[in-house]
């Protein structure tokens, strides 16, 4: 059970990393912006035309007395729009992922740096569109693995008592065993950890990963806290990554050390510009 609350601290450290990272954080905000954007309307699409939909694909029903057509058509287009929201769900943490695939890499790389005792972060070496197929072909495998257990689940809903007690439980545990997954694989993706060892891998600390990533997944239910939390989320995953991989983490601000040199050399710059622009040699005052 301590592998529970090592979890939820290392999801409390991405958000915090990202907090002292301002720079990081609003560059990693911009995938999840694009991806909502994209969700929002295809879910506006679903809830204006989506009984339209339901009344062309239920033909065999255009015969049925009222009020029995309409109850079973609002029936149908409420079970397809919930079907679209949970989709959207379970899909926004991969879409966005791959549509923000550099950003993640290069804030992942950042967080193991910052981290790391030698200053470092592992790099995959591979070519931008070799890994953005890579992610996207193992967030299809993850996706197919996810809507199994969807589907189960929701055939186990209709079972008195357990239904509606340990199966909206299980599902909270089960997403976020895979929403983790996701989130992880930016960094074990550039260690060569392939999708099967990495689900191997997680399978041996279970309640490591669900200390993670089940109140992440419940914050993600509340609309568009998913593109806050994204950011942090990729940071502290990048840490789950390490301890799961037995890699020291340094708590050292490397990359806050680096953040103020760089800062530090521009100032010396713009002071030696100003000092030749006035004519005086020599460079930074003292």
């Amino acid at each position: 059970m301590r592998d529970l609350g090592v979890g939820f601290q290392y999801l409390l450290k991405g958000q915090r990393w990202v907090a002292r990272h301002g720079r990081q954080y609003g560059f990693g905000l911009v995938p999840g912006l694009i991806t909502l954007v994209l969700y929002l309307a295809a879910l506006v699409a679903l809830a204006v035309w989506g009984e339209d939909f339901v009344g062309w694909a239920t033909p065999f029903a255009d015969d049925w007395s009222s009020p029995w057509i309409d109850l079973f058509r609002d029936f149908l287009t409420v079970v397809l729009f919930a079907l679209g929201l949970l989709l959207a769900v379970l899909t926004f943490t991969a879409v966005t992922l791959l549509i923000g695939q550099p950003f993640y890499e290069s804030l992942s790389e950042r967080v193991d740096r910052d981290v790391s005792p030698d200053g470092t972060a592992p790099e995959s070496g591979l070519p931008l569109w070799r890994e953005l197929w890579i992610s996207a072909r193992d967030s299809l495998r993850v996706l197919a693995r996810a809507l199994v257990w969807a589907v189960l689940l929701f055939a186990l809903g209709f079972v008195p008592v357990v239904g509606q007690t340990v199966v909206p439980v299980l599902g909270f545990f089960v997403t976020g065993f895979f929403l983790t997954e996701e989130l992880a694989a930016v960094a074990l993706q550039r260690r060569d950890v392939d999708l099967r060892a990495r689900l191997a891998l997680f399978r041996s600390r279970k309640t490591l990963i669900w200390g993670f990533g089940t109140p992440l997944g419940l914050a993600f239910l509340v609309p568009f806290v998913a593109v806050f939390l994204m950011p942090g989320a990729v940071a502290g995953a990048t840490l789950l990554a390490r301890e799961l991989l037995g890699e020291e983490i340094s708590e050292g601000a490397g990359a806050a050390d680096a953040d103020a040199a760089d800062g530090a050399v521009a100032a010396g710059r713009d002071a030696a510009g100003a000092s030749r622009a006035s004519g005086r040699p020599g460079a930074v005052d003292r």
